[in-house]
């Protein structure tokens, strides 16, 4: 029987990396008593501190400064495409009027 593949939000991956952090448990520890995975969970405290150390991390950030920098660099790149696209643009109407 295939056990159905869970998510879990940024927040409660923060929440037990913490746990681990400031409680002194074990990853073995925690995931006995919440029923996760090691691999995650340790992928998760990796994650947690590449991103304190002011690394990018892998996958959807987990602390709130990066999870505001990636959103800061996603906007940042819809400005450009749209700055580059107004400059085509005004290239093509001033072609127009000469």
């Amino acid at each position: 029987m295939k056990r159905e593949r869970r998510s879990f939000d940024a927040a409660f991956k923060l929440q037990v990396v913490k746990m681990l952090q400031e409680q002194g448990l074990t990853v073995s520890q925690v995931c006995q008593e919440l029923k996760l995975g090691e691999t995650a969970v340790r992928r998760w405290v990796k994650q947690v501190q590449a991103e304190q150390s002011g690394q990018a991390g892998i996958g959807k950030p987990l602390t709130p400064d990066q999870q505001r920098i990636r959103q800061l660099e996603q906007e940042n790149r819809q400005l450009r495409s749209d700055n580059e696209l107004l400059k085509k643009a005004s290239a093509l109407f001033a072609r127009e009027l000469r």
